[in-house]
């Protein structure tokens, strides 16, 4: 295979940097910032653009790490690259590419770097998993985690396309953000051979996998079963951490079948629990971890949502209650934010036009924006007790999260029209967002 890298060595200059954002959905990986100081109000024109920087298309979102910005471009013709800039002036610093060529529908970039000390790790469009050195810029080591595990075949026509012998490429591509745990990689393979998979980070030795975890009457269905684009989360359960791992079903709605939810020992790989009653044909966003063991499932496609609760028994299995369940509150791309006991959500999916969302910890909707405005599947922030939301569009919202009711603070257009649903990144004051042609970076926060 052949590599190409890139190095410009930059001037060292002494600088103090804010909270990092180093990863898919931040530090906790859950849409919320510890930084204070957010603006409330923005000029006429909006907030400062500090700099931009030209992209490929696609959904990948930024990660900032010791005053550097890693994002994972890509060229369907030709392969990913991750661009690697200065935090401060937007200046390219160097990019590592890789020969990944071939086009999915929605075509382009879909994952954010996570940077965990001097590695920084990637998954590319067709399973491609890299560890770099940030130090040499060269790769420490390289796994595909979908053709490792069976996975082959041409890109499906479309969802419905009966099932390629050997696995196909799904429809949208491999969707995994590397999820670091103590000294583990982890990832959803998304192929026929495993379901969740844990390397050494460091040596990239597999350590341990889990059989592959999508439902009996998903693997039946004579169409192609839906496909899970969910990267494992990390939910607390008493004392215990579980990777909780959301499969798909088969078919939309009532009608869906043979999707699971499983809680999986983080050290082993061993499934601990699995809830069946959440059924959607596609899901996107991870399981949002909502205090004393319990967490949030949202889907699309007629899903809606779904609260679970795990405990431990006294003979040291796991127990599940589901407390509530409707169609009333869900996800298409984006997880929900949670702010005192309420979530917020952009529901806007291929059967509902609820845009901007909240609910209670109940489960009761207290809100919707519906279109007016629309939010459809767009980044959100929880920073200083504001929300920073894209809209999905054009749009860049400051929003006081209230139950009682919407309250937009400030809004601009930032962004170029089209699909622009990447995850944002905070960081030091600034806000990082990107359109299908530009990385965007704007002063948020009190210089």
């Amino acid at each position: 295979m052949k590599l190409r890298t890139t190095i410009f060595v930059p001037l060292m200059v002494a600088c103090a940097f804010g909270a990092d954002w180093p990863q898919y959905y931040g530090p906790k990986r859950d849409g919320t910032s510890a930084e204070k100081g957010i603006l409330r109000t923005w000029p006429a024109e909006g907030p400062k653009v500090l700099w931009t920087a030209p992209l490929g298309i696609g959904f990948g979102g930024p990660a900032v790490s010791a005053g550097k910005v890693y994002l994972l471009d890509r060229d369907d013709k030709v392969g990913d690259t991750l661009r690697v800039y200065d935090f401060s002036n937007g200046k390219e610093l160097w990019t590592f590419a890789y020969p990944a060529p071939g086009k999915v529908e929605f075509p382009g970039s879909r994952t954010t770097p996570t940077v965990d000390g001097n590695h920084v790790y990637t998954v590319g469009m067709t399973g491609d998993l890299y560890c770099l050195s940030t130090v040499t810029q060269k790769p420490v080591w390289h796994k595909n985690i979908w053709t490792d595990f069976g996975g082959g075949g041409a890109v499906p026509a479309s969802p419905f396309a009966p099932p390629a012998a050997g696995g196909q490429l799904p429809i949208w591509g491999i969707v995994q953000n590397p999820l670091i745990y103590r000294n583990l990689l982890i990832v959803a393979s998304q192929a026929p051979q495993a379901g969740v998979v844990a390397y050494d980070k460091a040596s990239g030795e597999v350590k341990w996998k889990t059989a592959p975890l999508t439902g009996a009457a998903a693997q039946s269905s004579p169409l192609n079963s839906g496909t899970s684009y969910v990267t494992p989360s990390v939910v607390k359960v008493g004392t215990e951490d579980h990777l909780v791992m959301i499969t798909a079903a088969q078919g939309f709605g009532r009608s869906a079948r043979g999707g699971s939810v499983n809680g999986i020992d983080p050290f082993t790989g061993k499934v601990l629990w699995t809830y069946n009653n959440f059924n959607c044909w596609i899901p996107v966003a991870h399981a949002v971890d909502a205090g004393q063991g319990r967490m949030l499932l949202a889907g699309g496609y007629n899903a809606g949502t779904a609260m679970i609760q795990v405990a431990k028994n006294a003979d040291g299995s796991y127990g599940v209650t589901e407390l509530f369940k409707h169609v009333d509150f869900g996800a298409h791309t984006q997880p929900p934010v949670l702010y005192k006991d309420h979530f917020y959500v952009q529901y806007t999916t291929n059967e509902r036009r609820d845009g901007l969302v909240s609910m209670s910890m109940s489960g009761e909707v207290k809100w919707k924006t519906g279109q007016d405005p629309a939010f459809s599947k767009g980044g959100a922030i929880l920073a200083d007790g504001l929300l920073l939301a894209t809209d999905g569009g054009k749009k860049l919202y400051v929003i006081e999260p209230d139950p009682a009711g919407f309250k937009p603070l400030a809004s601009a257009e930032l962004l170029e029209a089209g699909n622009n649903w990447a995850p944002l990144a905070l960081a030091d004051g600034k806000l990082l967002l990107r359109d299908q042609k530009k990385l965007i970076v704007v002063q948020v926060g009190n210089q």
